[in-house]
């Protein structure tokens, strides 16, 4: 059953890249059909300006105009001009406007999503990438919606309608200025599939350029601790030079593309000077009709010249939609179950039932093996064990931040997969081994994920957290900033803030992951002390590798390769003469000297 249901959470639906995107156009459809409206106004209007000035030089050749009627001629035109201004700044604030707002609403939907996603599934992926995604190839569906739409109406309106009118004005010269037509569609046909091709491998390569040089950026000082500049460069250097590759062999696609599109242009217009010139010499066509034949043909090189530019874009944004699609079409591999329990008031017993656990896939080796116990509410439950025992992969399965591979964990007899995400992470307080900062100030890091009901709370949990002294010694106490990823404070200062958010929250269940391993001897006493005035009130289990911390544990356990080895209080664990008598003798050695 378990297994039925993980399954089916790692479905992927099924999804086109459009569906992104045609729901939003629907409920803007009026915004955009007064877009294009404008448009293809300004597109009007500019194939009759060349009807104005065939009628001018007609009149002028045969020298039947009048100052009038030239002021008239002008006139129009200047009219045109204004409404053709007003009409595309309708049509930009519209078609535009859409592709701005669609970008913002795509980025998002693709954070919600990926707040959804599990964590298993940023395990594994680079954040370079997942930036990418957010700003590159959101730009590209921006382009492609916004300009790309534009384009495109120009290529189908204003390609046919100037036709029409050189069609008008005589059959036999239009039909040589479309012998180049049938190149350009094939020219379409057969770069575009390659142009797409290549445009997914610049994409992502920007990616990995985005997450190497990130990487780099955030691991400076350690580059600069081992002197590593030279390697940070070279790797740097490397990922651009495949990003440049990659866009060369694009170039090298587009480079053929849109100069053939110029050349078969440039053929039109040869053809018509000399087979149009001949003709007006002939009478077959008046001269006014020669001059609006080759302004229509000036027209028509902007659609001829769209269909490639439009083709590069509709590329660029159907492979980053593609990306995009990719992300978005998965499935949390953790979700809210389809009825969940409902929640009363939780007293914090807390249990493991045979848990096993595996990263990835099951069949890799296991983290946790066959781990049984029962803690009632109000206890306080010491964990100790070698790196890579398990120790933080136990308590990262309360909250569900992962599931697990057998077995389950349950909350006052409760499975914990039973119950809503946000219900079951509102009664539990987590504490990472990595404490973890957003850029901003001290208030809003300890205030993080409980901004509205503790204020009152916060005096008492500073003091808790023996945050007092640190906050009178920093230059704004509470509104400090602390820097990206509090990298202005040191690390047991980001500890203490961490811990200060946690116990702000009011859970039933608090989880510390080794919440004193940055800090002096006399905060770690002050840390001990509010996590012992806990007892009786919240059940807490702490991860330590300072064993003197938790000899007032009601209990404490050692685990060892996965596996739970020893279990008792501290008296219990040191007459066993095991893991935990060993490393007490050998810290408490280390103390004396």
């Amino acid at each position: 059953m378990a297994l039925t249901r993980r399954a089916m959470r790692l479905m992927v639906s099924p999804m086109k890249a459009a569906d992104l995107i045609i729901p939003y156009f629907k409920s803007r459809w009026r915004i955009v059909a007064v877009g294009l409206l404008s448009l293809i106004t300004v597109d009007f209007m500019q194939l009759m300006i060349p009807r104005v000035i065939k009628w001018a030089v007609d009149d002028l050749t045969l020298l039947r105009v009048e100052g009038y009627a030239l002021l008239r001629y002008a006139g129009a035109i200047a009219i045109m001009g204004v409404c053709i201004g007003v009409f595309r700044y309708v049509w930009r604030r519209c078609l535009l406007g859409t592709a701005r707002h669609l970008e913002a609403d795509l980025r998002n939907r693709l954070l919600s999503h990926l707040q959804t996603l599990s964590a298993s599934f940023f395990d594994r992926s680079k954040t370079g990438d997942l930036m990418a995604h957010a700003t590159n190839d959101i730009m590209q569906v921006r382009m492609a919606t916004g300009m790309g739409l534009v384009a495109l109406n120009d290529a189908i309106v204003l390609g046919a309608a100037a036709i029409g009118f050189m069609l008008y004005i005589h059959v036999e010269l239009t039909l040589y200025v479309l012998i180049p037509m049938p190149f350009i569609v094939l020219a379409s046909r057969l770069l575009g599939r390659r142009m797409h091709q290549r445009y997914q491998q610049v994409q992502g390569s920007f990616a990995d350029l985005t997450e190497t040089v990130r990487e780099r950026c955030a691991g400076m000082h350690m580059i600069k601790a081992h002197n590593e500049e030279a390697a940070a460069m070279a790797a740097v250097r490397a990922v651009s030079q495949e990003y440049v590759d990659r866009n060369m062999r694009l170039v090298g696609v587009t480079s053929v593309f849109f100069p053939l599109m110029m050349l078969l242009t440039n053929l039109s217009l040869a053809a018509v000077l000399f087979f149009g010139g001949r003709k007006s010499l002939l009478f077959e066509i008046t001269p006014g009709d020669f001059v609006a034949f080759i302004s229509y043909l000036n027209l028509l090189s902007w659609p001829m010249m769209a269909l490639g530019w439009v083709t590069n874009v509709i590329q660029r944004g159907g492979a980053s939609l593609e990306r995009l699609k990719q992300i978005m079409q998965l499935q949390p591999a953790i979700a809210d179950p389809p009825t969940p329990t409902v929640m009363t008031a939780v007293k914090g017993a807390l249990g493991f039932e045979r848990v096993h656990f595996a990263y990835g896939q099951a069949d890799r080796q296991m983290v946790l093996s066959d781990i049984s116990l029962q803690i009632q509410p109000g206890r306080i439950v010491g964990i100790v064990g070698p790196p890579g025992s398990g120790k933080s992969t136990l308590l990262s399965l309360v909250p569900r931040l992962y599931d697990t591979t057998g077995g389950r964990v349950v909350i006052d007899g409760v499975d914990v997969r039973d119950w809503a995400l946000a219900d079951l992470r509102r009664q539990v307080s987590y504490v990472p081994q990595e404490p973890f900062l957003f850029a901003g100030t001290v208030r809003d890091n300890i205030m993080f994920g409980c901004p509205l009901r503790c204020h009152d709370r916060l005096d008492a949990a500073i003091a808790a957290a023996g945050l007092r002294e640190t906050l009178a010694a920093l230059p704004h106490g509470l509104d400090t900033r602390v820097g990206e990823k509090g990298v202005l404070l040191s690390g047991g200062q980001k500890q203490r803030i961490v811990l200060a958010r946690a116990l702000l929250i009011d859970a039933s269940i608090v989880l510390l992951d080794d919440p004193i391993s940055q800090v002096d001897t006399a905060t770690a006493e002050i840390i001990v002390d509010a996590i012992r005035a806990m007892a009786g009130r919240k059940t807490v289990l702490v991860v330590s590798h300072r064993l003197a911390a938790l000899r007032f544990a009601d209990t404490i356990l050692t685990l060892q390769a996965g596996r739970l080895v020893e279990s008792g209080t501290h008296e219990q664990l040191l007459a066993q003469k095991g893991y935990y008598a060993r490393v007490h003798a050998l810290q408490e050695l280390d103390h004396a000297v």
